[in-house]
């Protein structure tokens, strides 16, 4: 498979990994995610991956509930290590080799983030895990993915999630909603769209990271996009 990018930075939401349940991991969905990120691995692509936590705890939520939101974002960071370490084992279980880096010291189960080292791993073609957000409270797994990709010099950040790209407005409210093939980070800021949070998103805009948001849960999104194919919307400068 020919690839348009060398190294990409995946960044999953906790809550698709939820798949039909309310709550927790469902397990047919992560051997999809785990068939899907082999696929590409295999093709010589070097992947690294951010996955959220808000299928096992959010920190905004706990705040809302009372609870000190410093708390509750470590609380949060936790739950990205629980779907991280889920995510390696079902890679694992398809033979590729991963690491799981955390931004929060946990060396039973996880190395320590390093920067070089998760360079290094990719470059060995390893799939890397980053765990734990960036190891701060007040920034979400959005802002990590963001960060990470940057730091490892991606050249790309893609978001999958289960709408197939960025609308004009919510196509599950709005059915009229229109679909964007390609935008411009000044268009998303102008048009006040909903891409990722205002950190992350300027980060990338500032660092001239593209980003690609399309839907996961369809197999095959994640090679045919890896490939240049026209799958979701492309964000650029």
């Amino acid at each position: 498979m020919a690839t348009t990018y060398k190294r990409i930075l995946l960044k999953l939401s906790g809550e698709a990994l939820m798949g039909d349940k309310s709550f927790g991991i469902d397990q047919d969905r992560l051997k999809q995610y785990a068939e899907e990120i082999k696929s590409v691995a295999q093709s010589g692509v070097e992947v690294a991956i951010v996955i959220g936590g808000g299928n096992i705890f959010r920190g905004i939520q706990a705040e809302e509930g009372g609870m000190d939101r410093v708390q509750g974002d470590y609380m949060g960071m936790l739950a990205t290590m629980i779907n991280s370490m889920a995510l390696q084992s079902a890679l694992e279980n398809l033979d590729i080799k991963t690491r799981l880096l955390s931004a929060i010291k946990m060396e039973q189960i996880a190395e320590p983030f390093i920067r070089r080292k998760a360079v290094r791993h990719l470059e060995k073609g390893r799939v890397v895990i980053f765990g734990a957000g960036t190891g701060n409270p007040y920034f979400t797994t959005d802002s990590a993915a963001s960060l990470r990709a940057i730091e490892i010099e991606a050249d790309v950040i893609l978001k999958g999630t289960r709408v197939d790209g960025i609308y004009t407005a919510d196509p599950e409210k709005d059915p009229s909603a229109q679909k964007f093939t390609n935008i411009s980070f000044e268009e998303v800021y102008a048009k006040g769209l909903n891409v990722m949070d205002m950190t992350a998103f300027t980060l990338c805009n500032e660092n001239n990271l593209p980003i690609v948001v399309f839907d996961m849960n369809t197999s095959g999104n994640l090679a045919k996009v890896v490939s240049g194919e026209t799958v979701g919307t492309l964000v650029e400068n």
